[in-house]
């Protein structure tokens, strides 16, 4: 039986992970659960999975996770400190599944404990790659990727060499808007946005697809895992999400990694690695597929992810102003603030305004860039 800590357990990746521990209970043992603030659905997945502690990130939502949890012997704990605390517990498995910078601490005391994290938390490498990749040398810990375009690239390297890798290819959706005209774009409404073809997801990492920032995103969390190279990363539109992405070898080799649209194929993978593990995907029907289609992006509809890719070739801020920026105009643009172009273009603004803070190179160096763009985000947004 192996030990497992889960932080972000009421969120889709936290849920997803919770089914396959479900399906083998056998084969674990719980140790902390976390939420933000939904004390009561955490309370009733701690008593379910039998874990040692539980964490509300909302101190506020302490007492009613104690009242919930009542006469079952489950530490009830709230706020960051607990946080960082539960994450610093050791155990065989780590998985960072809080959403933005609050992940960014409990995921570095993971790392300090030199375990094996599954890594779900985007920011944990966009704000604070080059920070938390030095962490990971320093203590000897694990990073295995959760994102389904990670996961699979992660799976194509095994058995091979950095040194033989030709390209790494992270496939793209192309979101909801792909075949939309700038008019289109220009008119698209929040409702329209968050409406995935293919992915069940938030509201916030779904305009991030139809802007194609979670791609830009992603890029940049490829060129801390996988480090070949800014010159040997790119992007392609793949619209049936079946190709999850891929590796050429400098042979002329391509391996690329298949499977359906469900998150918990790349989270089993995470959990059971070096092994393999069962899951109740359906598996895919190739024949009933029949077409895979590729198209080059268009960064002239969609810019997020040049940006993205001139922010890690700038490197030190640059992402986390990049991440901060585009998290506060999404929020503006789901808010009816403002329009679904001006997403990206208010992210290109943030970049190009005067001299970027310095390359920091603490965690709270970095929490503290975040900060401030986001301030200087709100700021911008007055001004429209």
């Amino acid at each position: 039986m192996r030990t497992i800590s889960l932080l972000g357990a009421t969120g889709s990746i936290g849920a997803s992970t919770l089914d396959l521990v479900r399906r083998h209970p056998a084969d674990w043992r719980v140790v902390a659960l976390s939420a933000n603030c939904s004390a009561r659905e955490l309370a009733v997945l701690a008593r379910e999975f039998r874990a040692e502690i539980a964490v509300v990130a909302d101190e506020g939502c302490l007492p009613e996770l104690r009242e919930a949890l009542a006469g079952s012997g489950i530490e009830a704990a709230g706020g960051e400190r607990a946080l960082v605390e539960a994450a610093s517990r050791p155990v065989d498995l780590f998985v960072a599944a809080i959403v933005g910078c609050a992940g960014l601490a409990p995921t570095m005391a993971a790392i300090e404990q030199g375990g094996t994290i599954a890594l779900a938390n985007k920011e944990a490498l966009v704000s604070a790659g080059e920070v938390m990749t030095a962490a990971v040398r320093r203590h000897g810990a694990t990073l295995l990727p959760v994102d389904s375009e990670h996961n699979a690239i992660f799976q194509c390297l095994a058995g091979g060499r950095l040194s033989d890798v030709r390209w790494i290819t992270l496939t793209a959706s192309g979101g909801p808007f792909r075949d939309a005209t700038m008019a289109e774009l220009e008119a698209a409404t929040p409702a329209q946005a968050v409406k995935h073809p293919n992915w069940s997801m938030g509201a916030k990492i779904s305009v991030d697809s139809a802007t194609m920032m979670n791609k830009g995103l992603e890029f940049i969390e490829a060129y801390h895992l996988f480090p070949v190279g800014l010159e040997r990363l790119r992007i392609i539109v793949h619209p049936q999400s079946i190709v999850h992405s891929m590796v050429e070898y400098r042979d002329g080799s391509t391996l690329a990694q298949l499977g359906p649209s469900d998150m918990r194929v790349p989270i089993a993978s995470a959990l059971a690695w070096p092994a393999r593990m069962d899951t109740p995907c359906d598996p895919l029907d190739l024949a009933a597929i029949g077409t895979l289609e590729f198209r080059a992006p268009d960064e002239t509809r969609f810019p997020a992810t040049r940006l993205a890719r001139e922010a890690a070739a700038h490197g030190g801020a640059a992402p986390a102003v990049l991440n901060a920026a585009n998290e506060i105009a999404v929020a503006a643009f789901l808010s009816g603030q403002i329009g679904f172009t001006r997403i990206a273009a208010m992210a290109e603004d943030m970049l190009g305004q005067g001299t970027l803070p310095p390359p920091p190179s603490t965690l709270d160096e970095v929490l503290l860039v975040d900060c401030e763009a986001r301030t200087r985000a709100r700021a911008l947004l007055q001004a429209v």
